[in-house]
């Protein structure tokens, strides 16, 4: 397997590796609404040019970086077209049917397609300078608060550290079901839209099998180890928030801001 691994924890001693968790997520929740609201050229370049100073910071390389959005370039090349064939706001460069090219349509296309490529970018390198266990202990911290109304925090926030951190082995396991299937003749690259959807069928089946054949695996696992639920806590997030955690805060509430208000 020589590909590069999408959303693994990479030991480091980067700068965004010493930030604390917390601190980490709430920059991205940050960073996230300031993609949303982006709606300017100027919005934009800020986004990018963060994003890129953040790969540098991470100390990844770009292409393990970035190798999430190679991943996918099929869908972003299906929610651009959707978004340039299917806008009828201003003059038609070209019209057939249906469809209706304009250059207002590819440019909605483009800022979508955008967004989701940085916001790719940011979800990784959220991924790869934070191990797991730091993650989950960030989210039973900062979800905290629910437990006030009876929500089981510790086991919600096992869930989802576990939902993600299987999110790199699922597209394992996709890429190589999705080889075998093309060596039993499956025709995913086939210019025909009828083929295309006939060869969907045998990809989503064993995908949902082994999602479901893992999930029993690792509940098995967790039982035959002691883990119970209910009563049991996940260890807290050690210490308080350092200096460079509040400014890397600061700084990415800044950012909202000033796309939100500013730009």
């Amino acid at each position: 397997m020589n590909r590069i691994p999408i959303g693994v924890y990479i030991p480091g001693n980067s700068i965004l590796h010493r930030l604390d968790a917390r601190a980490k997520l709430l920059c991205l929740i940050a960073l996230t609404a300031a993609l949303i609201y982006a709606n300017s050229l100027p919005g934009y370049g800020i986004m990018a040019a963060l994003t890129a100073i953040l790969v540098a910071l991470s100390g990844l390389k770009l292409k393990a970086a970035c190798a999430p959005v190679k991943r996918v370039l099929p869908f972003f090349a299906v929610i651009f077209l959707m978004n340039a064939l299917f806008n009828d706001q201003g003059q038609a460069l070209w019209s057939w049917w249906i469809f209706n090219l304009s250059p207002a349509g590819m440019a909605a296309g483009a800022k979508v397609v955008l967004k989701l490529i940085l916001l790719m970018i940011l979800f990784n390198i959220l991924m790869s300078t934070t191990a797991p266990m730091k993650i989950t202990a960030a989210l039973v911290s900062l979800l905290r608060p629910l437990g006030y109304i009876r929500i089981p925090v510790s086991d919600l926030a096992l869930m989802i550290s576990v939902a993600l951190q299987f999110i790199p082995t699922l597209m394992e396991e996709t890429e190589m079901i999705r080889k075998a299937q093309t060596a039993r003749g499956a025709r995913f690259e086939s210019p025909r839209l009828k083929e295309k959807a006939e060869s969907i069928m045998p990809l989503v089946i064993p995908i949902f099998i082994s999602a479901f054949k893992r999930a029993d695996e690792l509940a098995l696992a967790m039982e035959a180890r002691g883990y119970r639920g209910g009563g049991q806590q996940i260890k807290k997030a050690a210490g308080p928030l350092g200096k460079s955690d509040f400014a890397a805060m600061l700084f990415a509430a800044a950012i909202c801001w000033l796309q939100i208000f500013a730009l």
